[in-house]
Order: C-alpha cells, then structure tokens, then sequence
C-alpha cells in the first residue's frame, strides 16, 4: 500500500476533539477509573500525570477507542485521526528491521515524507540503521517520527521521555511544545514528571482512578493534593520551572470540592 496524502499541511478545525463523560472501569474487582471527565480540544496540549498504578494506561485507551468504559461515554470527532507513541516498543533482536522499513509499517511512505518527519522529530541519517542500534532517545524520536506521517488531529504519547536523559528530556518536550505551534495538533501526554513538561503543557490532569485535580500546571503543582499524591518534595521542585502559558484567571479546581457545591 502507497501512500498517496497531500504534502500540505493539515487544517485542524476548532472544537472537542475527544469527550470523555462519567467514564468508569472495572478489571473483574480492580476500580481502574471511577467518573472520569475530560475533554480534549483541537490544538490543546494537555499533560496526564498520577503514580504508578492510577488508571493512566486505562485512561488512554479509552481516549484511543481501544478500550470500552463499563459506564459512561466517549465521543470522537468523526474522522479523528489518532497517532499512538507507545511507552516502550519490543523489538525482535533477531529481525533484521531498519528505520526506513519501519517507517513504511503500516503504510508505505515516500522517501521525501520519511526524510521529513525524521528531521522534524530531531533525528536525521538514521534511516539506514536497524532499530536495536539506536540509543533510547534515538529510537523515541523515530517512534514520533512514524506518528507523525499520519498526520494526526491528536498525538497520543505515554512516558515520552523513559530512558532519556535530564537533558534529552527537555529537548524532547520543547520538540513537543514546537510540534504542537507548526501542525496545530493536539497533544496528550502522560508524564510522572510535572516539572519537565512544565513549560510544554497547557493543562494538567491529576488522576488517581478518578480525577484529583485539573487545571493550569502552576495551579496544580500548588495544590495540596498534587503535595498528597507526589510528595512535598515535588511540590516544591516546580517552583524551579516556570511555565510560559497564559492562563489568566484560571484555578485549579479538585473534583472533590466541585462536587460539594
């Protein structure tokens, strides 16, 4: 199969992307989502954080269609095109799979179109290399570069920066935030680190089965719960991160308290 899309850039109209309502999740007596709510906007980036265990993965494949909720909904745009950067990627050690090869899975993709999206995902004169020789930040950039050729109205990526270095990952996310600025796509992003995505992300998502906490990066990193959930520790760390966003008159509002009014 060949690839046959047009060169030019693709218009992202206005509006939800993604409505996720009362969304719950059981796994036979295992609560993975309880009443979630979220609403993913054209050209929003919108960071999910929470420890180890609080129904992120869930979360994301619902938000994927991957995954139905057992109660409550969720509703994509009709035509929504999603692209998908997994956590991590096993690869045979023993298949003999280049970069330009993977590239073309599923669909076969023209050389100029590869060339592309390697450079603007950061990694160029790969294509020849096999997979296994590529070093952690390496490889992710060639994970973003095969979602980006199908050209998505929303990026999806879980743990971007795993095995990355202090520095690659704020080179990753910067990446991130300038993809976002030339394509106009949204972006969902699940982090444990809230200080590093900090200048990219427009809003955070505080989850632990439900949802603890949402708003601006700033709000949330001051709320209690944040404090509650990461420790006092990274509460204080994000005053050393200054996020870049306007985000004038808006608050961070727990779900617990909005549902006590």
């Amino acid at each position: 199969m060949h690839d046959t899309t047009a060169t030019t850039s693709k218009i992202h109209p206005p509006g939800p992307l993604v409505v996720v309502r009362a969304a719950s999740v059981r796994f036979g007596g295992l609560q993975a989502l309880e009443a979630v709510d979220l609403t993913i906007g054209a050209g929003e980036i919108i960071t999910l954080i929470g420890p180890n265990g609080a129904g992120k993965s869930t979360l994301v494949r619902l938000v994927l269609g991957v995954l139905k909720p057992n109660t409550g909904t969720v509703e994509r745009r009709a035509g929504l095109s999603v692209a998908y950067v997994p956590q991590r990627l096993a690869i045979d050690a023993t298949l003999p799979l280049t970069v330009d090869r993977f590239l073309d899975l599923p669909v076969r993709r023209t050389r100029a179109k590869k060339t592309a999206a390697l450079a603007e995902a950061g990694v160029t004169g790969v294509e020849r290399q096999p997979l296994q020789t590529l070093s952690g930040g390496q490889f992710q950039r060639v994970l973003l570069a095969r979602a980006l050729l199908a050209e998505p109205d929303l990026l999806v990526l879980d743990e971007p920066a795993q095995n990355i270095d202090h520095l690659g990952q704020i080179e990753l996310y910067e990446l991130i935030a300038g993809l976002r600025r030339r394509r106009g796509c949204a972006v969902l992003l699940v982090s444990h680190d809230l200080h590093l995505v900090m200048r990219a992300t427009d809003r955070v998502i505080c989850l632990q089965q439900r949802i603890r906490c949402a708003g601006a990066p700033e709000a949330v990193g001051k709320d209690p719960i944040y404090a509650e959930l990461f420790g006092k520790r990274a509460a204080e760390a994000l005053a050393f991160y200054p996020h870049h966003h306007d985000h004038e008159g808006e608050r961070v509002v727990p779900l617990d308290r909005a549902r006590e009014r």
